[in-house]
This record gives structure tokens, C-alpha cells and sequence, in this order.
């Protein structure tokens, strides 16, 4: 372990975040988690971590939650065109979600899309939409699964890919 205690192991920033080890490792090579090399082993700073548990993060968007803001920018039209079947799936997805993750970040980010479903559809909409790193996160958690079709989110996907470039194909 490091003598530094403002450094942290990935295992360590996991505890603290509540997910995987994978998952900060992940966040280091994208970016959204900066970290240092030490010896073989990565070490991100504490007031990293806490910063990015809190959503106070200052890096541009990552390709992964630009394009899950399209894939939600479409949920959103499904949305508006049918709200009662949209939010009834979204309630499903929600409790199955709540069963499989009880704690941690997901956790969370559960609890308060149950909050915005209840509050109705402007606001589920709102989030699903926005370009703010509070919907950014939340769509890291989302109990929008099974909204679109295949062949809606491959046109999706398609149409993402060809705006963005090669790059967003990674």
C-alpha cells in the first residue's frame, strides 16, 4: 500500500465509490478519473475521488456518455409521444435494478431516478436530455432499457457514429 495517504489504490477509490476496481481502472484510461503511475500500479488522488463521487468533475464528456445522451435524446421522443407506457417500463426496469444493486453509486443514482419518475414526465425528460453532469451520471444507471427497439437504437448507434466520427466507434 502507499505511504502517501492521499493516494489511493483502485481497489481503494472502488470502496469509496461503490463499484468495481474494473470500473476505476476504466475511468482512468478514459480520462474521467485522472491518475498516476507508481511503480506498476495506478494511484488517483483522494480529492479525485471525492470530487468524482460528488459529480464535480471538469473533463469534457467522455464518447461513451455523448453517446448515451443520444440514445436518451431518443428515449426522450418515446417519452413525450407515450409517457404512461414509458415511465410504466421505466418503473419495471427501476425495481429490477434496485434488487440488483443494493448499494453503493448505482444505489443512488436509483434512488433518484425513482424520485424524477414520480415527479412525472417533465422532469424524467428533462434529465434524459440535459447536458449536465448530474444527467450525465445518472444515465451511467439508467432504468430505460427495452424502450427503444434493436433496429431504433442500431439507427441510433449509426447515426452517432457517423456525426462523430471513426473515434466514437471505440
Amino acid at each position: 500500500m502507499d505511504r502517501e495517504p492521499d493516494l489511493l489504490t483502485t481497489g481503494q477509490a472502488a470502496s469509496l465509490l461503490g463499484c468495481s476496481r474494473q470500473h476505476v481502472v476504466d475511468l482512468c484510461t478514459s480520462g474521467s478519473l485522472p491518475s498516476l503511475t507508481v511503480g506498476t500500479h495506478r494511484r488517483v488522488r483522494r480529492a479525485d475521488v471525492e470530487a468524482l463521487a460528488l459529480g464535480a468533475t471538469t473533463a469534457a464528456p467522455s464518447r461513451e456518455a455523448v453517446r448515451s445522451r443520444w440514445l436518451h435524446c431518443a428515449v426522450a421522443g418515446k417519452l413525450a409521444r407515450d409517457p404512461e407506457r414509458v415511465l410504466r417500463r421505466a418503473g419495471r426496469n427501476l425495481d429490477r435494478l434496485e434488487r440488483a444493486h443494493p448499494g453503493g453509486m448505482s444505489r443512488r443514482r436509483l434512488a433518484r431516478w425513482r424520485v424524477l419518475l414520480q415527479e412525472g414526465p417533465q422532469a424524467v425528460m428533462s434529465v434524459l436530455v440535459a447536458d449536465t453532469e448530474e444527467a450525465t451520471e445518472l444515465r451511467q444507471t439508467s432504468p430505460f432499457a427495452g424502450v427503444l427497439s434493436s433496429a431504433e437504437r442500431l439507427a441510433i448507434l449509426d447515426a452517432f457514429r457517423r456525426h462523430a466520427g471513426p473515434a466514437a466507434s471505440r
